[in-house]
Formats: structure tokens, C-alpha cells, sequence
């Protein structure tokens, strides 16, 4: 985590506090949202236009704006959806977004003396796990797998030595979820619940075999997180609120929420399965280096859970801000850039 993102988040942190009773235990959000601006209102009809299902904006803890439209007539997102929750929203696969919830478990794995991210990815999954050559296997940490740096393409044969080159790569992501159930002897589902979503109070949140379809099968990471907006945002206050969750309990510490931020060495937009803003240049998914930050409307401390169909997790401490949005492939490619430039106006019209 860079110094400036820091220090936001110790800001925002400070700012919470205010909203703590005696006890010290953070208000939950409450899930009323406010009238909407005119200028909120331009943002819903973008994001209606862009196929999307769930929107959710909390501020301060308190909902500025919450939508669920109806799924759309699209082949691959009947892939990523199980149906209605009972909020209204739809339970859908976040894709890679699982990443950075798989990040947090990875951190609590550290933070109980569980996972050492310096030791090789071997120690825990044994020799062979690549098709790389064994002395060369040996030097892929489990860092390098975390920020995309392993070394390896995607049918885990040698492209680079560890460490050097950013390339990101779902099937090698996919032994992160085998190294913590080695490291923790339990399975995946069984660590997500214990570990994340049953203290943060994350009711709608599992695990689920993938369907056999094609799209999965060559990205070889079988199990989905199939979640709600609702969720994901608890999610994102727990990280906004420095690793501890709305009803008070911590899930992960300080020191290891900061280490997922920092920017790796080889793509200063990406930590340790999160995508992170204000970067000088950026690499993203499966395309070459860009000049400048990954989002340039958005405030250079967001930090995102990014997921396939643009599913969306931004977090942005200087704001205490929580967005989400689910839903199909929106037809802009510039999705994400246009979302904010029109939410940041609607922002400052609510603060007014």
C-alpha cells in the first residue's frame, strides 16, 4: 500500500469512528437508502442501459442508492446466475472477484502463522504442482502467485522466471484456494465460512460448483463465489473500516490488509489480488501496458475486486465509499471509467 493510500485510510478510519457506540462496535450499515438526486438518477438509467442487475452505494454507512433490475436475455450471465435472493437481488457468480475475498482468507491464513507468502508454492502443494522444471518450480513463491507474477502460462508450463513479469492468469490463481486448504487442512467452503462470511454476517455468500461449460473448463477454477450486492458491500466495508466488519468483529488485521494494497513490483495497479487506482501505468487482464491509472474519473485511492461481466467491487477510503455493481458484459469497454464519471457528480450533489 502506497503512503498517501495509507494515511486516506487511516482518515477514513478516523471518520468511522464517530459513528461507534460505547462499546466500540461499528454501527451496521443500515439498508434504507436515501431519496435520490436527479443526478443519481442519470447514473441508474446509464447503468440500466449496461445490463446490469445490482447497484449499491453506501457512504458513511448509510445507502445513497440501491437498484435490482431484472436479469437480461444473455446466454453467458445465465451461467453466473442461481436465482432470486430473498432481498430481491439476484444470486449471481462474481467471476474474479473471488480473487480478492480468496486474498482476505489469505491474509487471515498469515495473520495465524498459517501461510508464509516468501516460502515456495511447493511447500504447500508438494513438487510437480507446475510443469516447470523442478529447480525453477521451486523459486515460485507464494507471493508471485498472489500478485500475478508466478512465472508460468496458463497450462503451467515456464514463461519467465518468478517474479519478474506481470501476467495475469485465473488457472495458476486457482492453486491460491489449494494452498490454503493445505495450509489450513479444511476445505474452501469451509474456511470461507468460519474465517469471513459468518463473522461479518454475510448470510447469501458460497461457494458453488461451476457448470460445465467451456468458458470454465479453460480457465480451470471450478468453484464460484455466488454472493449478493448486499454482500459484496459488507465485504467492502470491512475492508474500508481497516479489516473489521459492520457488527464489530475483526477478520482480518491491519498489517495484512495493508500488505494486500501494496502495489506489486512488476504492475503498480495490481497488490495481492486487488486491482488498485492512481498508478502511474497499468497492465490490465490479458492486454499491454497502458500510461496511467486504471480508472482516471475515480479517485486514486480506489481499490477493486474486479470480476468477468464486469462485476464490480470499488473501495474508496478518502470517500468512505463502498460501490458494487452485478450483473452482464455492459456494451461500453470503457465501463468503468464511465460509471465514474458520472457517479462522482452524483456524489457531490448527495453531500451538498
Amino acid at each position: 500500500m502506497t503512503g498517501r493510500f495509507s494515511r486516506r485510510m487511516l482518515l477514513a478510519t478516523f471518520a468511522m469512528s464517530a459513528l461507534l457506540p460505547a462499546g466500540g462496535a461499528l454501527v451496521p450499515t443500515a439498508f434504507a437508502e436515501t431519496k435520490p438526486s436527479a443526478a443519481m438518477d442519470t447514473v441508474f438509467s446509464y447503468l440500466r442501459s449496461q445490463k446490469t442487475t445490482g447497484f449499491l452505494v453506501i457512504q458513511d454507512g448509510k445507502v445513497i442508492a440501491e437498484r435490482n433490475w431484472p436479469a437480461p436475455e444473455d446466454p453467458m450471465f445465465k451461467l453466473f446466475t442461481y436465482g432470486p435472493a430473498a432481498d430481491g437481488s439476484l444470486l449471481e457468480d462474481v467471476a474474479s472477484q473471488q480473487k480478492s475475498f480468496v486474498s482476505v482468507l489469505v491474509g487471515v491464513a498469515i495473520d495465524k502463522g498459517l501461510i508464509d507468502v516468501d516460502r515456495p508454492v511447493s511447500d504447500y502443494l508438494g513438487v510437480g504442482w507446475t510443469k516447470a522444471p523442478p529447480a525453477a518450480e521451486h523459486l515460485i513463491r507464494v507471493i508471485d502467485v498472489l500478485t500475478m507474477s508466478s512465472g508460468l502460462d496458463e497450462q503451467f508450463h515456464l514463461s519467465h522466471p518468478a517474479g519478474t513479469v506481470f501476467l495475469y492468469n485465473t488457472p495458476v490463481y486457482a492453486t491460491t484456494k489449494k494452498i490454503l486448504e493445505a495450509a489450513t487442512k479444511m476445505r474452501i467452503d469451509a474456511v470461507t465460512r468460519e474465517w469471513l462470511t459468518v463473522p461479518a454476517g454475510m448470510k447469501d455468500t458460497a461457494w458453488r460448483k461451476r457448470p460445465a461449460a467451456p468458458i470454465f473448463a479453460e480457465a480451470d477454477n471450478p468453484t464460484g463465489l455466488v454472493t449478493t450486492p448486499r454482500d459484496i458491500a459488507t465485504f467492502g466495508e470491512m475492508i474500508l473500516h481497516d479489516g473489521v466488519a459492520t457488527n464489530g468483529n475483526r477478520i482480518i488485521s491491519s498489517a495484512s490488509l495493508r500488505a494486500m494494497f501494496t502495489r506489486s513490483a512488476n504492475n503498480p495497479a495490481y497488490g495481492r489480488l486487488w486491482w488498485l487506482n492512481g498508478s502511474s501505468y497499468t497492465i490490465k487482464a490479458l492486454s499491454k501496458r497502458v500510461e496511467g491509472p486504471l480508472i482516471p474519473a475515480a479517485p486514486a485511492d480506489l481499490v477493486g475486486a474486479l470480476g468477468a461481466l464486469d462485476r464490480r467491487l470499488y473501495v474508496v477510503p478518502s470517500l468512505n465509499l463502498v460501490v458494487v455493481r452485478t450483473g452482464s458484459m455492459p456494451a461500453d469497454a470503457d465501463f468503468d471509467q464511465q460509471v465514474w464519471l458520472r457517479l462522482m457528480p452524483a456524489l457531490r450533489t448527495a453531500a451538498q
